[in-house]
This record gives structure tokens, C-alpha cells and sequence, in this order.
């Protein structure tokens, strides 16, 4: 079967089907999503990188709570540009 007629089978499908196929879908995308995640950040992880250095930064003082970064990100939007 081609990529165009399950195209086409679906677009007939009735609209009560098609949003349960569509919900399949979208949990088969974040069960891949969530292994890739797993993967990133485990021991060797890609992502490891990013969380050694955010764990120094703590350990150096120099991380914020998060709700003040927030605050921070939001009172630089609504500054005038000079």
C-alpha cells in the first residue's frame, strides 16, 4: 500500500475514526519522542552536556528560580528598545 492511499483511506474514513486514528498517531510520535528524551539524557546522552553545565552553573551561583528568570525574560520584552 503507498503513503497515497492511506492518504486517501483516511480522508474517507469517518470523522470519529479519524480522530482516533489521528490520537494513535500523535502517542506513537511521543512514545518515539520520549525514547529519544530518555536516550539524550541518560549516562552519554547527548543532552548530557547541556545538564553538566547547568550543574555547575548552580554549583557556582549563578542559576536563578525559575519564576524569577521568568519575571526577568518578561520585564525585557516590555522594555523600550533604545
Amino acid at each position: 500500500m503507498t503513503v497515497d492511499a492511506i492518504k486517501d483511506a483516511i480522508a474517507r474514513l469517518p470523522e470519529s475514526e479519524r480522530h482516533s486514528l489521528t490520537a494513535w498517531l500523535n502517542d506513537l510520535d511521543y512514545d518515539d519522542w520520549d525514547k529519544e528524551m530518555v536516550a539524550d539524557f541518560s549516562p552519554g546522552g547527548r543532552g548530557m552536556a547541556l545538564v553538566k553545565k547547568v550543574e555547575q552553573q548552580i554549583a557556582q551561583g549563578k542559576a536563578i528560580p525559575f519564576e524569577e528568570g521568568l519575571e526577568q525574560a518578561r520585564a525585557a520584552k516590555t522594555r523600550p528598545r533604545r
